[in-house]
């Protein structure tokens, strides 16, 4: 039985506490969290011990879920890892670029199984895609949500818009050759609203819209390859492909166009979207990698590169508001 013990217990650690509560091969043993009136309010709900020791929690576990403000991340982590335990935390990875370098070095030290929360590897909408081949060379992301106090200590780019930069990390196997982008800071004194482009070695473009200001929510990513669009809706969990029909395009809707080169055959599909909790998901995975001595899906390489591209285009916007 794995010990967890969860570091944070607001919002989005009550989702944690839940999902873990129903993962068969783990145990929660306690939750550190220093607002009392939370506290004793998870405590009551969960009948789950409050540690007020940090180190001690750490001590009782085999591994530890980091659901905490990003400026804690580094701390708690460097902890876990100093003492053997496997670490799954929130994105983003850390707080700064130099703490999340040392978190990925002391993890491969220590030979620990760490996995960053990047939840949206997780979502139905994407995994219903995981088996086709893409290579996309264009790709448009827009991620809009209505202003919420809540994880406003980072910019819109650390908070909503490194999901799309690992999701599309994870598609474009290329190394990042430029990144152009503009932001502005509306609500808050870091930028709540942004537009980015980032090119690709191999000529892949990728177009992103963030805003944590807008009056209505969207999530989706659009992908452009040779011969399909795949449209991924992960607020709404739908994916639609159309593409130029193939002997192996069977059970689909097709249609004929011409064009300047003679009739093609367009086919039209909805892959199947599984029906899955992507946090339950994500921490099941977690759990599998540790028991199993597997990769963890999402490492804190990954992380690092995400935040890594974050920091750059967060550069850019600071560079750009200079200018002006």
């Amino acid at each position: 039985m794995l010990k967890i013990g969860v570091f944070g217990v607001g919002h989005l650690g009550k989702f944690h506490l839940n999902n873990w509560k129903e993962i068969a091969g783990a145990e929660l043993v306690g939750f550190y969290d220093p607002h009392d009136e939370t506290a004793k309010e998870v405590s009551e709900k969960y009948q789950l011990p409050r540690f007020l020791d940090a180190d001690a929690l750490i001590d009782a576990c085999d591994a530890i879920d980091v659901v905490a403000p990003t400026n804690y991340h580094f701390e708690w982590c460097e902890k876990a890892i100093k003492k053997g335990k496997h670490v799954f935390v929130e994105k983003p990875l850390a707080n700064t670029m130099e703490e999340a370098r040392q978190l990925v070095k002391l993890a491969a030290e220590s030979g620990i199984k760490f996995q960053v929360g990047h939840v949206e590897r997780f979502n139905p909408a994407f995994l219903a895609i995981k088996d086709m081949e893409l290579n996309p060379m264009f790709i448009e992301v827009h991620r809009l949500a209505q202003f919420n106090p809540r994880g406003t200590e980072v910019s819109v780019i650390l908070d909503l818009m490194i999901h799309d930069i690992d999701i599309i990390l994870s598609i474009v196997k290329s190394d990042v050759k430029s990144i152009s982008a503009s932001g502005v800071g509306v609500l808050t004194e870091t930028p709540d609203i942004a537009n980015v482009r980032i090119e690709f070695h191999n000529g892949c473009v990728a177009n992103l819209t963030s805003s944590r200001i807008s009056m209505k929510k969207m999530r989706k990513i659009r992908l452009f390859q040779k011969d399909s669009y795949i449209g991924i809706d992960f607020l709404n969990k739908k994916t639609e492909i159309i593409k130029l029909k193939g002997p192996g395009d069977t059970n689909v809707f097709a249609f004929d166009i011409e064009t300047p080169t003679g009739k093609k055959t367009i086919a039209m599909a909805n892959p199947v979207v599984p029906e899955v909790n992507a946090i339950k998901m994500e921490l099941e995975e977690f759990k599998n990698a540790i028991l199993n001595n597997t990769k963890t899906i999402v490492s804190e390489m990954d992380g690092l590169m995400a935040m890594d591209v974050a920091h750059q285009i967060l550069e850019k916007i600071g560079n750009n508001n200079i200018s002006h």
